[in-house]
């Protein structure tokens, strides 16, 4: 199984990004896909998540917005109003199982994919 993610770059405050993450060699059409992110210096945290619903981190809510495509197996964060803060490695994640209360808990996903930078400055 991997996941690829693509996307990330360079970006102004305010500005937007969408990143991709393709997930090949298993399906999770009926699992949860993820992003989640690490700034310099602090531990990966979680920002989004899908599986029947959409769940997000409250840092992220009413800017960032996590869809996906099942028959693409791709799992999509659009994410606006980009401020310093979000600057950080995405990963995405995916697995299968995974019960509602344990979504934002990183070790629920069995599959990671290699991350893509962000970079939130003027």
């Amino acid at each position: 199984v991997q996941l690829q993610a693509f996307g990330g770059g360079l970006v102004q405050p305010g500005g937007s990004l969408r990143l991709s993450c393709v997930a090949s060699g298993r399906t999770f059409r009926n699992g949860c896909m993820a992003w989640f992110r690490q700034a310099p210096g602090k531990e990966r945290e979680f920002v989004a998540a899908f599986r029947w619903n959409a769940y997000y981190a409250d840092s992220v809510k009413g800017r960032f917005t996590i869809s996906r495509d099942n028959a693409k197996n791709t799992v999509y964060l659009q994410m606006n109003s980009l401020k310093a803060e979000d600057t950080g490695v995405y990963y995405c994640a995916a697995g299968n199982g995974i019960i509602q209360s344990t979504i934002p808990e990183g070790t629920s996903y069995h599959y990671w994919g290699q991350g893509t930078l962000v970079t939130v400055s003027s």
